[in-house]
């Protein structure tokens, strides 16, 4: 496999306070990826990779086919975007990771998700 700068990816998570509890040591966040094609031929996402890291730096990795039960094909010039969401046991945390894709001679190929953070507004300073 080998990296791929014609994908690019950005993110932007939210935490939903009506489904979080504080006093359980339960945080709810809701993610938003945006996938952009910025290569000649089309893509497909076959799979993904989170390492989700909370506030006191324990890991949880996640792994498995497609993202919300999908594997889309991103045309050259499109861009394929989704929700989802992550549970932490923190007000802070991370996340990040990495997609697996297939060109159109079928060799599989990674893009990098830049890390970002999982945060209860007022708690980054």
């Amino acid at each position: 496999m080998i990296d791929s700068p014609r994908v690019c990816v950005q993110v932007q998570s939210v935490y939903i306070a009506s489904q979080s509890s504080p006093d359980d040591e339960r945080y709810v966040f809701a993610y938003t990826v945006t996938i952009r094609n910025l290569g000649r031929s089309s893509v497909q996402l076959q799979g993904r990779y989170w390492r989700i890291t909370n506030g006191h730096g324990r890991d949880t990795e996640v792994q498995g086919e497609g993202v919300v039960g999908e594997q889309p094909h991103i045309a050259p010039g499109e861009e394929f975007q989704y929700t989802s969401g992550a549970v932490i046991e923190t007000p802070l945390g991370t996340m990040q990771g990495h997609y697996v894709m297939v060109d159109f001679h079928g060799e599989q190929f990674l893009v990098d998700i830049p890390v970002f953070s999982l945060a209860v507004p007022g708690q980054i300073h």
